[in-house]
């Protein structure tokens, strides 16, 4: 598997029967193809429906169903569709288990900044700075590092999204949780402590009992 599906599949580990899941753009869009069996998960999209399924079959894609990055996506039998006061009623009434987002930069503090690169077009914040604080828990996919840069730092140099939100980090090196220091809880098959360290400007705690990242 590349990165971005080492990251996807562990994502998809954290959910239960149940769960109301967001997915935000990028690597997060891919967790839905990769649940695992038997686990029942309702996935919401900010731009207005709730009940999305897997990535649609090439040729077989609908142009009106289509998720908050407008990459085509499939329904699930029960689905519903709703304008977008609807959806923000959702996420910001503390209805969403957990948002799943990716991350330009995260630190130390579990501060988050994903929304903007000054100086550089943006066509919007999108739903990240309510699902941050609408979510019960908030979930990072995300690359360990942008063109050998990390991405993990011991404290965020872009405009903030939401300060303190952030509960866990996936990349494809590592899984870490706020507990409430930044700590590494697991590894992906192969990697050590010492490269993760070396990949990571962010100081970290190593738990007691690291864990290989199940795939």
């Amino acid at each position: 598997m590349d990165a971005k599906d080492i990251i996807a599949t562990r994502v998809a580990k954290e959910f239960k029967n149940g769960d109301y899941v967001n997915l935000g753009i990028g690597i997060p869009t891919l967790v839905v193809n990769y649940l695992p069996a038997g686990v029942s998960v309702i996935m919401q999209s900010e731009n207005g429906f709730i009940g999305l399924g897997p990535t649609p079959e090439a040729g077989k894609e609908d142009k009106d169903v289509v998720n908050a990055g407008g990459n085509p996506v499939t329904m699930i039998p029960g689905a519903a569709s709703f304008d977008s006061a609807f959806s923000f009623g959702i996420i910001r009434g503390g209805h969403i288990s957990a948002t799943v987002l990716g991350a330009l930069e995260v630190d130390e503090e579990g501060n988050l900044a994903n929304w903007i690169i000054p100086g550089k077009m943006v066509p919007g914040m999108g739903g990240a700075m309510d699902l941050v604080v609408g979510a019960r828990r908030v979930i990072l996919a995300m690359e360990h590092t942008a063109k050998g840069r990390p991405k993990i730092l011991p404290a965020c140099t872009l405009p903030l999204t939401a300060a303190k939100e952030v509960d866990m980090i996936v990349t494809e090196l590592a899984v870490f949780e706020y507990r409430p220091r930044l700590t590494l809880t697991e590894l992906a098959p192969g990697v050590t402590v010492e490269q993760v360290k070396e990949a990571t400007s962010a100081a970290f705690a190593v738990a007691e009992n690291v864990k290989t990242m199940p795939l």
